[in-house]
């Protein structure tokens, strides 16, 4: 109906009354950990009444979901990308080539990066460099040919290697590697900090990013939930996926220390557990003039994920005090992010 948004006709619309018939619902892509935040916010926006549309949600993966968002602006593009890891510069890059305009960052909170296994599982123990040498498609520089653990670490038991988790379209396995693959290969592989540094990093990442598509990595897809099924159906599996997954379902699954630190709230506010990662929502600025209801919904997320309130309810672990504060000004003032950290 507007094309590339005729943004200027859309605005105008909702100035001159366009009304909650007429008017399209919130559009959220992105992230499946950030996802059950933003559909408990979502909920909590309908409640509010005023006969609000309910916000269409889709966990598509943090990489997908920021392709689609920097797709375009208008009223057929998404409004919100829930992220589990902060935008690349590409992205961003690719946002502006499509005139997207300024984009605001907000980290919502914390979450890590949570190994786990069935309660009837073998309790493992890992290191960083055990999780690069298992999962890592070259380690070293040669084809990966580990199948058990004990192929990793002579101190582990001699059970397959099988982990389960997300596609490459998730900000989840991005994170588990750059929080744990790389600092592994770095620990296990000499050429690692040369490799890293040298202008054609094509070989770095083969060593140390690429994650093996041999069978011990098993791709379950966006929906998180399929792992937590598989774990139960394989009690020698590892998961992997956001906390708020584990947290979900500790009456059935633990978490596996990395390094000698489990994933729990306490370990991942502070830092302690090697898994932990902030999470963002990306919202375009220009959007907010023009959609109703946008800018009370963002709004409504800034309330919602302060310690006890309903997001950590839900599994959200809160960010700092200062950082929460930092979020909300954005959040109020509208402020653009600033291109020039990303990478």
């Amino acid at each position: 109906m507007f094309g590339r948004f005729g943004l200027i006709a859309a605005a105008a619309l909702t100035l001159a009354g366009c009304d909650s018939n007429t008017a399209r619902e919130i559009r959220v892509v992105g992230s499946s950990t950030v996802y059950p935040f933003t559909t408990a916010v979502a909920e909590t926006f309908v409640n509010q009444g005023g006969g609000r549309k309910a916000p269409v949600v889709e966990s598509i993966g943090t990489g997908a979901g920021l392709k689609r968002f920097c797709e375009g602006v208008g009223w057929e593009f998404p409004d919100i990308a829930n992220a589990s890891r902060r935008i690349k510069k590409s992205e961003y890059q690719l946002c502006q080539t499509n005139q997207v305009g300024e984009i605001i960052e907000v980290q919502i909170g914390v979450d890590g990066v949570a190994l786990a296994e069935a309660n009837n599982g073998p309790r493992l123990a890992l290191s960083k460099q055990d999780v690069y040498l298992a999962l890592a498609a070259n380690p070293l520089g040669k084809p990966n040919t580990a199948r058990t653990w004990r192929d990793v670490n002579p101190a582990l038991p001699a059970l397959p290697i099988q982990v389960m988790g997300p596609p490459a379209t998730s900000g989840t396995r991005d994170a588990l590697v750059e929080l744990v693959l790389e600092p592994g290969c770095a620990k296990a592989d000499p050429q690692a900090k040369a490799l890293k540094a040298a202008k054609d990093t094509a070989p770095y990442d083969s060593r140390c990013k690429r994650i093996r598509d041999d069978g011990p990595y098993i791709d379950k897809g966006e929906n998180d939930n399929l792992i937590v099924q598989g774990l139960a159906a394989n009690p020698n599996a590892l998961g992997v996926f956001g906390y708020s997954y584990l947290e979900e379902n500790i009456d059935r699954l633990h978490g596996v220390p990395i390094e000698g630190v489990a994933p729990s709230y306490a370990t991942i506010a502070d830092g302690t557990y090697p898994g932990a990662r902030p999470l963002f929502l990306y919202v375009k600025k220009r959007h907010l003039r023009a959609v109703p209801g946008l800018s009370d919904f963002v709004a409504l997320y800034a309330t919602m994920w302060n310690p006890k309130g309903k997001l950590t309810q839900r599994g959200l672990i809160a960010a700092p005090d200062a950082l929460r504060t930092h979020s909300a000004q954005v959040v109020a003032q509208r402020t653009a992010l600033d291109p020039a950290g990303l990478h």
